[in-house]
C-alpha cells in the first residue's frame, strides 16, 4: 500500500474517481495507484503531484531507486499500468515467473558485470509484485515445451526449483500458464517472445524483446499483427490442466 499517497489524496480531499477525471484515466486505474509497485506513468506522476501539492519524490520514492535499465523503464512503466498481460516465450521462463536463482543463471550468461547482474536480478523480483497485490495483474503466459527442458548447465539446480515454482503460481486463480508441445512443430511463435499489456481503458501496448534492448510497441498496425500472432500461438498450446501436468512431470526430471 502506498500510504504517502493514500494520505496525500484523503487530506486533498480526492479520491480514486476525481483523479481519474483530472488525469484522464479509467478510476480502477486511478485507485491502483495506491497499491504496491503501481507507479504512474512519468506525464501522470507530475499531473498528480500538482493536484495534491506534493514533490513527485514524496510520493512515489521509489523511482528514484529503479533497478532495471534505462531502456526497460519504458516498458516497466506500462506493465505496472496494466490489468492484464499476455506473455509468449520460446527460450525462456517469463520474467514475472522468475525464480532468483533461474533469473541470476539467465542472465550470467550476457556478459555482464556481476553489480549489473544483481540490479537486473533485483529488478525482476521486484516487477513481479504486480502478481502478489491485493488487485493482481491476469497474466497469461504460453511457453514452448522446450522452455522446460533446456538445461542451465552453470545453476543445474535451479530448473527443479523454477519449475515448482511455474507448477505453483499456474494453480493461482489470475495466472493461467499454457504450454505448446513439441508436435506443433514450426509456428509462428519462434520468431520471438513477445508481452501484449492490455490496460485500464482497454488499450493494448506491446513489449518485444532483442538482442540488445527491449522496444514498446503501440503503433496500430503492429499491434494488430502481435494479436494475430497471440491467437495463433495460443491455439497451438495444451489446455491449462494439460500444461500443468506437464510442468509438473518436468520438474520431477531435473535433480
Amino acid at each position: 500500500m502506498n500510504l504517502a499517497l493514500q494520505a496525500a489524496m484523503a487530506e486533498a480531499g480526492e479520491t480514486a474517481e476525481s483523479l481519474a477525471a483530472q488525469t484522464g484515466v479509467d478510476p480502477k486505474t486511478a485507485a491502483r495507484w495506491i497499491s504496491p509497485g503501481r507507479v504512474p506513468q512519468p506525464r501522470r506522476r507530475v499531473t498528480v503531484a500538482a493536484i495534491l501539492g506534493r514533490d513527485i519524490n514524496d510520493l512515489w520514492p521509489d523511482v528514484l531507486k529503479r533497478r532495471e535499465p534505462q531502456w526497460l523503464r519504458k516498458w516497466v512503466d506500462w506493465e505496472r499500468e496494466a490489468v492484464a498481460l499476455r506473455w509468449f516465450e520460446h527460450a525462456w521462463v517469463p520474467g514475472l515467473l522468475q525464480t532468483e536463482a533461474y533469473a541470476r543463471a539467465t542472465l550470467a550468461h550476457n556478459l555482464l558485470a556481476p553489480n549489473e547482474i544483481e540490479e537486473r536480478v533485483a529488478s525482476r523480483l521486484e516487477r513481479s509484485a504486480i502478481l502478489y497485490s491485493n488487485k493482481p495483474v491476469q497474466l497469461v503466459a504460453v511457453i514452448d515445451v522446450m522452455v522446460l527442458r533446456r538445461p542451465l548447465k552453470s545453476h543445474p539446480a535451479a530448473m527443479k526449483a523454477q519449475l515448482a515454482h511455474l507448477a505453483e503460481m499456474a494453480e493461482l486463480p489470475h495466472v493461467q500458464i499454457h504450454v505448446v508441445g513439441e508436435d506443433a512443430g514450426l509456428y509462428p511463435g519462434l520468431q520471438g517472445g513477445f508481452i501484449l499489456g492490455t490496460l485500464g481503458d482497454g488499450s493494448v501496448v506491446a513489449h518485444l524483446d532483442h538482442q540488445v534492448r527491449a522496444q514498446v510497441v503501440d503503433q496500430a498496425e503492429d499491434l494488430v499483427a502481435l494479436q494475430q500472432t497471440w491467437e495463433a500461438v495460443r491455439g497451438e498450446a495444451f489446455s491449462r490442466k494439460q500444461s500443468l501436468s506437464l510442468i509438473k512431470e518436468a520438474a520431477q526430471t531435473w535433480t
